[in-house]
């Protein structure tokens, strides 16, 4: 651990698994801010599939939170922001039940081509991620309100500022598949965006 404090960080396959009462994010502990809302908006009851060959991110932080559903429920979630992001060959998949037809798959794939996807003041909600990891500068365990280094806790998110969080300079994940609940952003670049939908399963991973 002691390269920790001295610059980057790599952690292989790392696994990350939210339940209520304990939250593991990007490889590190990260504990759960009970009671928080991650989006200013009601995420849907659906989750949704991402996968990415590689995310280069700048201004990096992450803290636990709560999204909340339309229905009321509460879903625990891993917030990870980052200032700004290029994302190598882009896929985004939902698994849609259809009375009466069955499953529908929609497949959105960007940034497969020269361009990468970019995105500024980029906020993920998520449950679940498999992935390569480097960190830069990376302190762990700083309020998630007194974050300095990437775009802080977003509006609209009634997170405890005094909850933990983690931020790194800036912030390499490859081979990415993650799971999630919401993604918010300033601005979203997607070039070479295409758009599918199909019957049955058709997901990212």
């Amino acid at each position: 651990m002691e390269s920790l404090a001295r610059g980057g960080t790599r952690w292989k396959r790392f696994a990350v698994v939210m339940v209520p009462s304990v939250a593991a994010t990007a490889a590190i502990g990260v504990a759960l801010s009970q009671g928080a809302l991650a989006a200013s908006f009601s995420v849907s009851g659906q989750q949704f599939k991402v996968s990415t060959d590689r995310l280069d991110g700048t201004g990096f932080v992450q803290y636990g939170a709560v999204d909340a559903q339309k229905n009321g429920t509460n879903v625990p979630v891993a917030v990870s922001a980052f200032s700004t992001a290029k994302i190598r060959n882009l896929c985004q998949s939902v698994v849609v039940p259809v009375p009466l037809f069955g499953d529908v798959s929609m497949k959105l794939q960007a940034g497969g081509g020269k361009d990468p996807v970019e995105a500024k003041n980029l906020y993920i909600d998520l449950d679940q991620l498999n992935a390569d990891a480097t960190f830069n500068n990376i302190n762990i365990g700083v309020a998630a309100g007194s974050t300095s280094k990437g775009p802080g806790i977003k509006k609209g998110d009634k997170a405890d500022p005094g909850s933990f969080a983690q931020e790194a300079d800036t912030a390499t994940l490859t081979k990415v598949q993650q799971r999630a609940w919401a993604t918010t952003a300033g601005t979203f670049k997607l070039s070479g965006l295409k758009m599918s939908v199909s019957k049955g399963k058709n997901e990212c991973y």
